[in-house]
């Protein structure tokens, strides 16, 4: 009996201790996730698997996954969105002139399309071709930071790749840091996507 115990314990201690390690990096370290429809396109398509890296400093143009309960008044609890950052805290973010300027200085966006770089990223309402944060605090009712003109510390403006369908910064506001989960990571698989290179 001692034996068949024995013999027991050798392959159910290493399975729990696997266990336990893939329960702490999902945790603490990578999870996959599902993209949910079109606001990522090209780069990431509806019903994609990537992975969300959680100890990865999250910079300008960082994919990144969050948590937009209370953060979209119309997320339900649970719900993720995916999107890119454009704004770092303390950073300016404007649109003139069919260009995105950060502290003034114009961004270059090589991963998105001419058209959603000008028409895609407008917004509707009274400022239909410029914007910035004070016009899109305005037309957009955001109910927190209405008065604001630069990212605030701990938050980041952010923007999905095919603005034209995306709903993000410009109509809800900042995203803070405490719901950001993880920065996206193409896997391996995917690597023959060309357009991948981008969103790093």
């Amino acid at each position: 009996m001692k034996r068949i115990g024995k013999e027991i314990m050798s392959w159910i201690i290493p399975i729990a201790v696997g266990l336990i390690i893939a329960m702490l990096l999902k945790t603490f370290v990578v999870t996959m996730v599902r993209v949910d429809g079109p606001s990522m396109q090209p780069n990431l398509v509806n019903n994609e698997h990537v992975a969300v890296v959680k100890v990865i400093d999250i910079k300008r143009f960082s994919t990144v996954v969050f948590d937009a309960y209370g953060v979209d008044p119309d997320a339900t609890d649970g719900q993720e969105y995916v999107k890119r950052v454009i704004g770092m805290p303390g950073d300016t973010v404007a649109f003139k002139n069919d260009h995105v300027y950060v502290n003034d200085k114009e961004i270059s966006e090589p991963y998105i399309s001419t058209y959603q770089k000008t028409t895609g990223t407008r917004v509707q309402g009274i400022n239909a071709k410029d914007w910035s944060f004070k016009t899109l605090a305005a037309d957009n009712q955001w109910t927190k930071d209405s008065s604001v003109t630069k990212v605030p510390a701990g938050k980041y403006f952010v923007l999905g790749d095919h603005r034209s369908v995306s709903n993000d910064s410009r109509y809800w506001g900042f995203v803070d840091k405490s719901k950001i989960q993880g920065v996206v990571k193409v896997p391996f698989w995917n690597f023959n996507k060309s357009e991948h290179k981008y969103i790093y």
